[in-house]
């Protein structure tokens, strides 16, 4: 079995060498045995799972839901279905953030479309309306 040392890891999964000693800190990946000078020896093993974070992060996982996706990947039993519904709630989390994004997104074009697009105005009726009271979709300019 072949053996990576830190520098080759880091190397081999595009990521620094800082970030591997945090992960093995945080226990996401397994403390690694060591070479009598100390340097820390690393397997295929360790690669896949550190792909397998990057994978989740890029998802949009936290660290904190990760590690806890890991000891279901960990287990044995079940491991599908605890999967399955993390990944749902992920989805049910990414969908009230899009229907957030949209409903700022809406506001702010009502904003822009206060603005008499004149460059040279002392009073600008967006800040202005921000100042005032709160903006609610749909309100009048």
């Amino acid at each position: 079995m072949k053996h990576y040392r830190i520098g080759e890891l880091a190397q081999k999964c595009q990521i620094h060498k800082e970030t591997i000693r945090y992960y093995e800190r945080k226990g996401l990946i397994p403390e690694t045995e060591r070479t009598e000078g100390g340097y820390r020896l690393y397997t295929e093993e360790t690669i896949r799972r550190i792909r397998f974070i990057k994978q989740l992060q890029g998802l949009g996982f936290t660290l904190a839901e990760i590690d806890k996706l890991l000891g279901v990947v960990d287990r044995d039993r079940d491991r599908c279905k605890d999967m399955y519904r993390f990944v749902t709630q992920k989805i049910e989390e990414i969908q009230a953030s899009i229907r957030d994004l949209r409903r700022i997104e809406a506001m702010l074009q009502q904003l822009k479309e206060c603005c008499p697009h004149e460059d040279n105005l002392y009073n600008c009726p967006i800040i202005d309306l921000l100042l005032e009271e709160p903006f609610y979709p749909r309100q009048r300019c």
